[in-house]
């Protein structure tokens, strides 16, 4: 067992219709069902951010969303209220085959700092978990699709990558956000960390 498929944040929030909707969103989720019958490991993510998360434009006054802020740990979005825990928003779509995972991670519920990555919340040091049960299961090389393909596949795919794990992110089974260039920006930079982009 060696190979996992890692199915980033496709849920009801970032599909059409959700607080934070990704163009066509919901057209990758069929693909995706049928992906995971080709590997060994299947492990989702889900955004799960507690009410007043410190991400939201709703928890600073006077700023809206898609500003971008300075946080203690950096530069952050702040995004309209999304996946808020227990919220239908936060559900996966109910299309997609989540009976096959594996794992579930959950990331972006520490109230003070955002979660981009499924491997490390966005100081870029506070660990999920996720390396260590790839590591403890044997898997070095790992597929990302999702949601959305320049935040959150994005950070997941450079970090897989410094951690030496060999990735694939499949560029048809993603959708992106792109906020002032961020797609191009983001392909650029899985590039030069060494993640195989198809």
């Amino acid at each position: 067992m060696t190979r996992a498929l890692i199915v980033i944040d496709v849920q009801n929030d970032f599909c059409p219709g959700g607080a934070l909707a990704v163009a066509e969103g919901d057209q990758i989720v069929p693909d995706i069902n049928t992906l995971m019958t080709e590997f060994d490991a299947v492990i989702l993510t889900q955004d799960w951010h507690p009410a007043g998360h410190s991400s939201f434009a709703s928890s600073h006054a006077g700023r809206n969303p898609m500003e971008l802020i300075e946080m203690p740990y950096g530069p952050q979005v702040l995004w309209p209220d999304h996946c808020i825990q227990g919220s239908t928003g936060a559900l996966f779509h109910p299309d997609l085959t989540t009976d096959r995972a594996d794992l579930i991670i959950r990331k972006g519920f520490n109230p003070a700092i955002d979660s981009y990555s499924a491997f490390f919340e966005n100081d870029h040091t506070t660990p999920t978990g996720l390396e260590g049960y790839l590591k403890t299961r044997g898997i070095r090389d790992l597929t990302l699709v999702g949601l959305a393909t320049d935040f959150c596949v994005n950070f997941s795919a450079v970090d897989a990558a410094r951690l030496g794990f060999d990735v694939t992110v499949r560029q048809d089974l993603c959708r992106g956000i792109d906020l002032d260039g961020s797609l191009s920006s983001a392909i650029t930079g899985m590039k030069e960390a060494g993640v195989t982009i198809i």
